[in-house]
């Protein structure tokens, strides 16, 4: 198994690279070229999300990334230290947190349209969400 790690202060100009990197990283490991464009939408949606988790809660930790490839299998891992309530855990909440809420489910529905395998766990200690897609292994030259 073989992990890039990437971490980057929670702002929005650093989401691009962390596409680029997360792509590159992909093709490198097998992940079929039709799917890179998907992958690096769902990789801007997470780390967008995970970025305005950490704007909107005052958070000044990095933003982290996991690059992961494994046998057969590519992985992503996008995670935050934003504190994540449990529906109805936040009584009196305000318009604005409503909104976010919206604005978080919607990106959550994005990154579920683009990857089919995507796993979200959330917290009072942060969130975090793995996505994966398949891999070919490289062809092999004939001699």
């Amino acid at each position: 198994m073989a992990i890039v790690e990437l971490r980057f202060s929670a702002l929005p100009e650093h989401v691009r690279t962390a596409r680029l990197v997360a792509a590159a990283v992909a093709r490198r490991a097998g992940v079929d070229e039709a799917v890179l464009d998907e992958l690096r939408l769902a990789v801007g949606e997470a780390c967008s999300r995970a970025v305005g988790l950490h704007q909107s809660s005052g958070i000044s930790a990095p933003v982290k990334v996991a690059l992961i490839e494994e046998e057969k299998q590519f992985s992503i891992e996008v995670g935050d230290e934003a504190p994540h309530a449990a529906p109805g855990d936040t009584p009196g909440a305000t318009q604005d947190g409503e909104a976010e809420v919206e604005e978080d489910e919607m990106g959550l529905a994005v990154i579920s349209g683009l990857v089919d395998d995507v796993q979200v766990t959330t917290g009072h200690d942060g969130g975090r969400i793995r996505m994966t897609w398949p891999t070919t292994p490289p062809a092999t030259a004939l001699v």
